[in-house]
């Protein structure tokens, strides 16, 4: 068996002599009549027309026989067959040069007639055939494709070409998206765009990327979050419904529900409360599996999921509480660190209250099926939610709860200048004293907040919805997840 060396070298043979018969290897035009998809759809009409009609597409397979070759070809909306009889009607100089320069893995163009075989299969009678472009490389093996998974993410390119059922996955990815955006625009939403690059990062709790702008001549951060102080400044300048699909970066682990650089919707709504989010939120995911996957029943990681039915209402502090004993409301870091040990869950050692206390809810999280809403989060735990109405300890926040993880996080937004002063100023006191994560102390969005934001409602959602409802790795729904450079 022939080594991909060797088979460069040859298919590089072929593609020499296509140059030294004057032919362009690499054209700048194709014809097309006619997609894949069309000639099977069509294809009463269309054979019996008495027409020709050009086809283009990547060869896949390339079975040869005598004077005849049947090829199997793809242009990305379906797969179709070609066959090339030498002499009848593909002149034999033309069908000579096929047979001595044509590879599985080319692209092709062909002129011809649509006809069904002696096998009932769909075919195109070729009249003429065009290069388009000339690999050098071989295809994977079509059986087994890709096999080893850093290949995979490094050539995703070939792993789509050859594992349809993962094209599939990003077809459905993007109705994904726009099933969200088209559900935004129909409760009168206005999309927005907002910067990426920032001063202070603002809206999430994360560690950010840091680059230098040098037209300014100052470092500046990637934002964390979809633009949520900005597109809550738009409320303040009349807007009263906005949402941003964007690209985020949080500078953090990877694991399989976890990425640096990924997609999340954010939306604010002026006049709205969390209440009124959580019915909305119900609604959307809903649709969501209705329109992207037709379907509001799902098994995700062994938990099996009905997003139709009424969703549950956790809260917070009673599930701490019944779990390890600790009222996260009324308890010290003394007490937070002996239950993470007691429960052997990994901690830094100058852990504080909240990211322990953080800690201990992830732990209990992973038992919860959903679907529902996580209620009742301390105020510590939450700079930028309202307190609540009935008990001011804890934020008028919600988190989605899908098959043990957090696929969502909704709240009633803080309005009032001076309570975000003192929480900024808390946040910013917490990253003084080493906490990475801690916000940033935006002084611009409070001094916004002082020319007055109406009550509101935001929410968030990432890709990670996403992966969980396909019961896949997040990275393996990305199309092209960040990898160390080879020679790293």
């Amino acid at each position: 068996m022939a080594s991909i060396d060797e088979i460069r070298e040859a298919r590089l043979a072929k593609l020499k002599i296509l140059k030294e018969k004057g032919i362009d290897a690499y054209p700048v035009t194709a014809h097309q009549d006619i997609t894949c998809l069309k000639a099977v759809k069509d294809f009463e009409a269309l054979s019996t027309s008495g027409e020709s009609y050009y086809m283009v597409g990547r060869i896949l397979s390339l079975r040869a026989q005598g004077k005849i070759i049947f090829i199997t070809f793809d242009d990305g909306t379906g797969r179709f067959q070609a066959l090339l009889k030498s002499g009848e009607p593909l002149n034999e100089e033309t069908f000579k040069l096929f047979e001595d320069v044509f590879d599985i893995g080319d692209f092709v163009e062909i002129k011809g007639t649509l006809f069904v075989t002696k096998r009932e299969e769909k075919t195109i009678l070729a009249e003429d055939v065009r290069m388009l472009s000339k690999s050098l490389s071989p295809l994977p093996e079509k059986w087994n494709g890709l096999q080893d998974v850093e290949e995979r993410f490094r050539k995703r390119y070939l792993d789509i070409l050859m594992n349809p059922k993962l094209k599939d996955v990003f077809i459905k990815k993007a109705k994904f998206w726009d099933t969200i955006r088209e559900y935004m625009l129909s409760q009168d939403f206005l999309e927005v765009e907002t910067p990426v690059l920032e001063n202070t990062t603002g809206g999430a709790e994360a560690r950010p990327f840091i680059t230098h702008h040098n037209a300014l001549d100052i470092d500046v951060y990637l934002r964390i979050s979809a633009g949520e102080l900005w597109q809550k400044k738009l409320l303040v300048a009349g807007f009263p419904r906005v949402f941003e699909i964007g690209r985020i970066f949080r500078n953090e682990g990877i694991s399989n529900e976890h990425l640096q650089d990924y997609t999340q919707l954010e939306y604010y709504m002026a006049y709205a409360d969390y209440e009124k989010g959580m019915e909305m939120t119900k609604e959307l995911y809903r649709l969501i599996g209705e329109k992207v996957f037709g379907t509001t029943k799902f098994n995700i990681k062994g938990f099996e999921i009905d997003l139709a039915q009424e969703w549950e209402v956790y809260d917070f502090c009673k599930l701490i509480e019944k779990k390890f004993g600790i009222d996260p409301l009324n308890t010290t870091e003394k007490d937070v660190l002996s239950a993470l040990k007691k429960h052997n869950i990994e901690h830094e050692s100058d852990t504080n209250i909240e990211r322990g206390v953080d800690l201990l809810w992830k732990n209990e999280r992973k038992n919860i099926a959903g679907p529902g809403f996580l209620i009742g989060v301390p105020i510590s735990m939450e700079p930028l939610a309202k307190k609540n109405r009935n008990n001011p300890k804890t934020v008028e926040r919600f988190q989605v709860i899908l098959a043990g993880s957090e696929m969502g996080k909704g709240f009633s937004e803080l309005n009032d200048p001076q309570d975000q002063l003192e929480r900024f100023n808390n946040q910013q006191a917490k990253r003084d004293a080493g906490d990475e994560e801690a916000q940033m102390a935006d002084m611009e969005y409070v001094e916004a907040l002082e020319y007055a934001m109406p009550p509101a409602f935001g929410f968030g959602l990432s890709e990670r919805l996403f992966s969980f409802l396909m019961d896949m790795s997040v990275r393996d729904t990305q199309l092209f997840p960040l990898m160390r450079p080879k020679n790293k």
